[in-house]
């Protein structure tokens, strides 16, 4: 290292380890509780997904049969579900547009 000529260069020199060392701790501290953060935030994301999950897989046959009933009406009428089409196409295309 380099030799010190005076004594506050030297109380400097110290000054700046103390602060090293903190800053060393504080960023141990830091990673710490980041990554409880981050085990928390985890199970709170996979509680969620259990539970929509869940929620779908309760509703998932209903919802097939309301899209076997569905796809039965556009086979039955295939005008009517192109219009329906055109216009559901013109209506995001114009929300799309006036947002601009």
């Amino acid at each position: 290292m380099a030799s010190f000529s005076t004594p506050s260069d030297v109380d400097l020199h110290s000054q700046v380890a103390a602060l090293s060392r903190e800053l060393d701790a504080l960023k141990k501290a830091v990673a710490s509780r980041g990554s409880v953060y981050f085990e928390d935030g985890r199970d709170v994301v996979s509680d969620y997904y259990s539970e929509i999950a869940e929620r779908l897989g309760d509703a998932l046959p209903a919802i097939r049969q309301r899209g076997r009933a569905i796809e039965r009406t556009a086979r039955n009428h295939p005008a009517t579900s192109a219009a329906m089409g055109l216009v559901v196409l013109g209506l995001l295309a114009s929300l799309l547009l006036n947002r601009r």
